[in-house]
């Protein structure tokens, strides 16, 4: 096929009538690349879990292990940078001169990827002037773990890496009085984001809890899709 056939397929198929395609482009690559309609993300689910099953439930040992302590959940974490950051131990609500015998102690674990939308196959007139709708989705679960478990926060970034075009951040707070166990879903879409979009910065933490034995808070479903729609100016 010729330049000319491969950029006709990749307007056909992905509806994009109407959007700049210049001419000058692999579009053989850009087709084979599929930067449209997939999920952008690595590794969506490095607990192997899936949001249409209900988050495991715990699985606690007779006897507590109590340590050595630990911070951070299992996992394979392959494509998203990590860290860990220990918080201290929250005394606020223990009576002055009261004994305790143990604390819990928490720890945000957090993991970030930054996306390349030029690497993944989306061209500068696209995002500039079409600007293409950025759908964000992520499913935590849901626990009585601590009344804040759950944060995310997501930038729509320039060429320097920089430079913030556009962001988006949740950080609910959890109902303590009910235990349902579920799957919380966060989503969002960016439109009419304005030119000079080049990466997207995706990072999320969760709450994790070590008293006696290590309780994570786990997700799944982490998804960054960028749609063949044209946004509204």
């Amino acid at each position: 096929m010729s330049a000319t056939e491969w950029r006709k397929k990749c307007e056909a198929e992905w509806s994009l009538q109407g959007a700049p395609m210049p001419d000058g482009l692999d579009w053989k690559s850009i087709y084979e690349a599929k930067p449209l309609g997939r999920n952008l993300l690595r590794n969506p689910a490095p607990h192997g879990l899936t949001k249409d099953t209900p988050p495991p439930e715990p699985e606690l040992p007779e006897v507590p292990t109590n340590g050595p302590p630990r911070f951070q959940p299992d996992g394979d974490f392959t494509g998203w940078t990590t860290s860990t950051e220990i918080l201290p131990y929250d005394t606020s609500g223990i009576p002055e001169g009261a004994v305790t015998c143990a604390l819990g102690q928490y720890s945000w674990f957090s993991m970030e990827q930054v996306l390349d939308l030029k690497a993944e196959g989306l061209w500068e007139k696209l995002l500039d002037e079409f600007q293409p709708e950025i759908v964000i989705q992520d499913w935590y679960e849901e626990t009585q773990l601590h009344v804040s478990i759950y944060e995310l926060y997501v930038k729509l970034l320039g060429a320097d890496k920089s430079t913030v075009i556009s962001e988006h951040t949740v950080t609910p707070t959890e109902d303590l009085s009910t235990y349902s166990h579920t799957w919380k879903e966060v989503s969002h879409v960016f439109s009419s984001y304005g030119p000079g979009v080049r990466y997207v910065s995706f990072l999320h933490r969760l709450k994790n809890k070590f008293m006696g034995e290590f309780f994570p808070t786990l997700f799944t479903g982490s998804s960054v899709i960028v749609k063949p729609i044209k946004t509204s100016s």
